[in-house]
């Protein structure tokens, strides 16, 4: 959440509910020109309010959900509620120079991926081959192509809306023919279609990444190149999630390859108490 969006909701709680204190309760997330709030059940009943307060004070806004679920299913689709405004899921979502269409209903998008999505494509390099294994609706695959001079980037998703939605949105950023979307298992198309043909492979789906390691390191050319892995790690106060996740996967690598280092390793954002998601840059020599 932006400072900007968190001093508006300071504003709009404080106002509605000045008798308490509710620091952990401000979350909005903003799609295109969606917001999406999380309400504690002690405000349920007041929940179209905030929702009306929310557009009051927030005029790029057109309709505000609150989000009634986590991710789930392999689709990872989230539960919402319509709370305020326009009655619709579909927004266009845009970021680094790339317009993206979305329909929230429908696939999972994350703006909070932000800066780790312009931090993948400043390292790919020219020329490269990449393969994107949870692909979504393109929005990595498609800053890349947008940001950098690569030869292709194989975009594979199993949601079908998602699929039909990364093509609509490779055609808007004009980038077809580098951006290829694939529908299907990415672990499948990798071991039957893609062995040996990339550079550099995302594995931006914490919840598969482990099991699907083996086919994204046959994906890579002469078993050398780099994997971007993502994990959730629930870690308490005294580990670090990092160090934790960083171990694991080290176990997983040695049964797997004889020549690997992870070069960097980070926390990407906070997902629960004590859960964290972390990208692990593995280079595999």
């Amino acid at each position: 959440m932006s400072g900007h969006r968190k001093k508006i909701m300071d504003r709009i709680y404080a106002e509605l509910f000045p008798e308490f204190e509710f620091k952990k309760f401000k979350g909005i997330e903003v799609v295109g020109d969606i917001a999406i709030l999380k309400i504690p059940r002690e405000l349920e009943p007041y929940r179209f309010r905030i929702g009306e307060e929310v557009l009051k004070h927030m005029p790029s806004i057109k309709t505000v959900l609150r989000q009634l679920s986590p991710t789930s299913g392999s689709h990872r689709v989230r539960g919402f509620e319509w709370l305020a405004g326009e009655r619709k899921t579909v927004t266009f979502h845009k970021e680094h120079g790339c317009t993206f269409k979305v329909d929230l209903s429908k696939v999972y998008f994350s703006p909070r991926l932000f800066f780790e999505r312009l931090r993948i494509a400043q390292l790919t390099k020219p020329g490269e081959v990449i393969v994107n294994m949870f692909a979504g609706v393109g929005c990595f695959s498609i800053i890349i192509a947008k940001l950098k001079p690569v030869s292709k980037v194989y975009s594979i998703d199993i949601n079908p809306d998602a699929y039909k939605l990364m093509v609509e949105n490779t055609k808007l950023n004009r980038v077809e023919g580098i951006v290829i979307p694939i529908l299907g298992d990415s672990k499948s198309i990798a071991e039957e279609a893609l062995i040996g043909s990339a550079d550099r492979v995302l594995m931006p789906l914490p919840e598969l990444a482990c099991s699907y390691l083996p086919s994204a390191i046959l994906c890579l050319k002469d078993s050398r190149g780099w994997i971007h892995y993502y994990d959730f790690v629930k870690a308490s106060s005294n580990e670090d999630p990092v160090k934790k996740l960083s171990e694991k996967v080290s176990k997983l690598l040695d049964t797997l390859t004889p020549h690997w280092s992870i070069e960097n390793s980070k926390v990407v954002r906070t997902i629960a108490s004590r859960t964290y998601q972390v990208v692990l840059d593995i280079h595999i020599s």
